[in-house]
């Protein structure tokens, strides 16, 4: 395994080499804010996020650090539920929320808005303006209640979404090791109590980076699950002496399944000129530029009666999903998804796919089941929960720091309420 390890950290070095010229790495700070005095007694909670990290990753690679927090505290041992689609942003935003996808707009990692003529991309400065996001974060909902909060990365940050920035916060990169991140979270947790954050956020990317290269089975990914389960060691130990109420909640946004090309469906051809078209492998989903143009591609490709993926009008898409029109105002989801049978994948040439895919329906695909882990002194301990969605991962951190929720969400007080003492 040291190994691995070893594999994994040359990578990162050269990650970290390819991008100093390029990425701005400074700390941003909003100014002149200070926690209110009833905030100073209050509890801090660290919520974590390793981004690929399956459900079962913690037995199947040994990751012994957390599974001995595990057993100490929290765990949903069967996983935790993601929103569909299981992909990166939308489910990340829906645990800083509380909202489905469909809700709070950020239906994929790419998409179209036909109300605004635009796409949203992840990776370009779309992600930084703060109209593309409904809903409060949790940062949001701290700061406007005197609490600070602070993000090592997490999607939506980098905005004004919700109308608030954190206190703290860092424009996404990579550069950054392990040391470093923990070095940043021990910095902000020894500032004075009145500019302390009681909220913070973390974010590791490595094991989604690698499931996707390599597959879920790979060396390269059992390393990258040692080395977060490393440096959550690390952090742990590292904030120990401070003797401080902290509370920490490790989860994940998705799991990882292997796709062999055999599971390969070609992507029908559909009109670019008529039609915006987003094929995320996982589904595709298809607007129209003329609403009349709707039925008839929908029976055009129906007609086809594929064996290997299903269409659907965006109206009629099964309610269990919550990723219908009729709960997105803003035809975000498109009007035709199309979603692949089992873990099959819909291929365009345009592009090769990686090994490595998520976004199916874990009702479908167990594997996209995410983790879930959580210990500190406002959790019982030793207790195993059963699955549950991720919109009630909100309503949970909210108890924990005693913050009132007034804006509508969808995730529920009482799902979570068990699991702290």
């Amino acid at each position: 395994m040291k190994i691995y390890i070893g594999i994994l950290t040359v990578f990162l070095s050269f990650a970290t080499f390819a991008q100093k010229t390029k990425v701005d790495t400074a700390q941003l700070i909003s100014p002149n804010r200070t926690n209110a005095a009833e905030t100073l007694k209050k509890p801090y909670v660290i919520l974590i996020s390793s981004d690929g990290f399956r459900y079962d990753y913690m037995e199947k690679y040994q990751a012994k650090n957390l599974q001995d927090l595990a057993n100490k505290g929290v765990w949903s041992k069967r996983g935790m539920y993601p929103s569909y689609p299981s992909i990166t942003f939308p489910n990340h935003y829906t645990i800083a929320t509380g909202l489905y996808p469909a809700h709070h707009g950020l239906v994929d990692n790419v998409f179209y808005d036909p109300n605004r003529e635009e796409m949203y991309i992840i990776g370009s400065e779309t992600i930084k303006d703060g109209s593309w996001y409904k809903g409060l974060p949790i940062w949001g909902l701290a700061e406007n209640q005197g609490m600070l909060s602070a993000s090592l990365f997490w999607v939506g940050s980098e905005s004004n979404a919700g109308g608030t920035r954190p206190s703290f916060w860092y424009a996404y990169h990579e550069q950054f090791s392990d040391d470093d991140k923990v070095n940043i979270v021990k910095n902000w947790l020894t500032l004075p109590e009145e500019e302390r954050p009681h909220f913070i956020t973390l974010y590791f990317p490595e094991v989604d980076h690698m499931g996707h290269r390599h597959g879920p089975d790979s060396k390269e990914t059992e390393a990258s699950v040692q080395y977060v389960d490393n440096a959550i060691k690390k952090l742990v130990d590292e904030l120990a002496p401070l003797n401080l109420p902290i509370n920490y909640i490790f989860v994940s946004d998705h799991g990882m399944i292997e796709v062999e090309e055999k599971d390969y469906i070609s992507m029908p051809e559909i009109d670019k000129e008529k039609f915006k078209v987003v094929n995320s492998n996982t589904f595709a989903r298809v607007t129209a530029k003329e609403q009349d143009d709707i039925l008839p591609l929908y029976k055009k490709l129906k007609s086809a009666k594929s064996a290997d993926y299903k269409v659907y009008l965006a109206d009629k898409f099964p309610r269990k999903y919550h990723y219908s029109s009729r709960e997105d105002d803003s035809r975000r989801v498109g009007d035709i998804i199309l979603t692949p049978k089992k873990a099959k994948i819909l291929v365009s040439s345009e592009r090769k796919p990686s090994p490595g895919k998520h976004g199916f329906s874990h009702c479908k695909v167990p594997e996209m089941k995410a983790t879930f882990v959580a210990w500190g002194p406002a959790f019982k301990e030793g207790k195993i929960i059963r699955p549950f969605e991720n919109i009630h991962i909100y309503p949970l951190i909210a108890e924990i720091l005693e913050l009132e929720i007034k804006q509508p969400i969808d995730g529920k007080r009482k799902v979570l309420k068990k699991t702290l003492k």
